[in-house]
């Protein structure tokens, strides 16, 4: 049977990926109506920053009930706008604490808060990114990994939601898509599944900030030309296709990446981030708005596995003020445009 028409996929943008800190929640969700998307992917420092303004004082990050009213007020916010809260987000640093530790003790007390949260917002998705941490601290034990991202969906299942698992290719111990897919299998829950993201794709498996010509060229000290570079991503992609069924996709994230030819990043960690952690958070512009990664093969691949959930555009352009200054409705306008173009690049290349 072949899957619905791409025409079918519903839309969304993250609220964390347009405007600037001056830029309020209400505009943002303006522009992003007004461009034709469907649905936010609701960031948890935008709900912040709307609590802020709307208690006209600093809240903090575990004051759930106030964080409660103000999700509650986003919602129908968006509901006036006809959008939908398609996800909250990032739950981060959750899994692989050891038992008994502080750090596991508040990171399920935040997830009992974000529950609450969600509940409040009328969202039935959590995004999970993969932990970013101490190795020293963190299991990189798969079956530790999984039981406790089984907990979370279990908590989750009563109120009807689910967890979006996501490879962050900067992260400690699951980078790739294999490795939180791997996970995902061994926890083996209903409600969980994966969030997939072309930059964390493309820059893990493809591309390096930290070299002249932005891509991979050495592993484990042995030279990688860019004949198997490439050879080797495309089999990876292929075995995406091949492995992962389209219903234990959540959702698409899509964005590029500036090339860091001129400036390479620094191999070193700097501020608690690795290069690839520095990249996604400063140097990640709208596909065909400067970036240079393979996405579209990734976009392919995902879509040929059935896929035609939600796809959101979730960027983080350093360069933003300098192309669209406080246009957030031409900013908008141009991602609907990447995302339509991405999709029908993707949808042409489809046996």
């Amino acid at each position: 049977m072949s899957p619905p028409p791409t025409s079918s996929i519903p839309v969304a943008f993250a609220s964390c990926s347009i405007g600037l800190p001056r830029h309020t929640l209400h505009q943002k969700i303006e522009a992003i109506r007004g461009a034709g998307f469907k649905g936010i992917e609701l960031s948890f420092p935008d709900l912040i920053s709307y609590a802020n303004l709307q208690f006209g004082r600093d809240i903090a990050e575990d004051d759930y009930s106030t964080l409660c009213q103000a999700a509650s007020a986003i919602q129908q916010l968006c509901k006036r706008h006809e959008l939908e809260i398609m996800v909250l987000q990032p739950f981060s640093n959750f899994e692989g604490w050891p038992a008994g530790s502080k750090e596991r003790e508040d990171a399920f007390d935040r997830a009992r808060g974000w529950i609450k949260i969600m509940e409040a917002a009328g969202t039935d998705m959590l995004q999970v990114g993969s932990t970013d941490s101490s190795p020293t601290k963190i299991s990189s034990d798969v079956s530790v990994l999984a039981a406790d991202l089984a907990e979370l969906a279990d908590m989750l299942a009563p109120h009807g939601f689910k967890v979006a698992y996501e490879n962050w290719c900067w992260a400690t111990h699951a980078p790739s898509w294999k490795d939180v897919w791997q996970i995902v299998k061994r926890a083996d829950r209903p409600n969980l599944g994966l969030c997939l993201d072309t930059f964390q794709t493309a820059g893990g498996e493809w591309g390096d900030p930290t070299t002249q010509s932005g891509r991979i060229e050495k592993e484990s000290g042995d030279l990688v030309t860019a004949e198997n570079l490439t050879r080797r991503y495309k089999a990876s992609l292929e075995e995406l296709t091949r492995t992962i069924p389209s219903d234990k996709i959540f959702f698409l994230q899509i964005s590029d990446a500036y090339q860091m030819s001129r400036s390479p990043l620094s191999d070193k960690e700097e501020d608690g981030l690795r290069p690839r952690g520095r990249w996604s958070h400063d140097w990640r512009p709208l596909p065909y708005d400067g970036g240079y990664l393979p996405i579209s093969e990734f976009a392919t691949a995902v879509l040929a596995t059935g896929f035609r959930g939600w796809v959101s555009v979730e960027v983080f352009d350093g360069k933003f003020e300098d192309k669209y200054g406080d246009d957030l409705g031409k900013f908008a306008k141009k991602a609907m445009s990447a995302y339509q173009r991405l999709i029908s690049e993707a949808d042409d290349k489809q046996p």
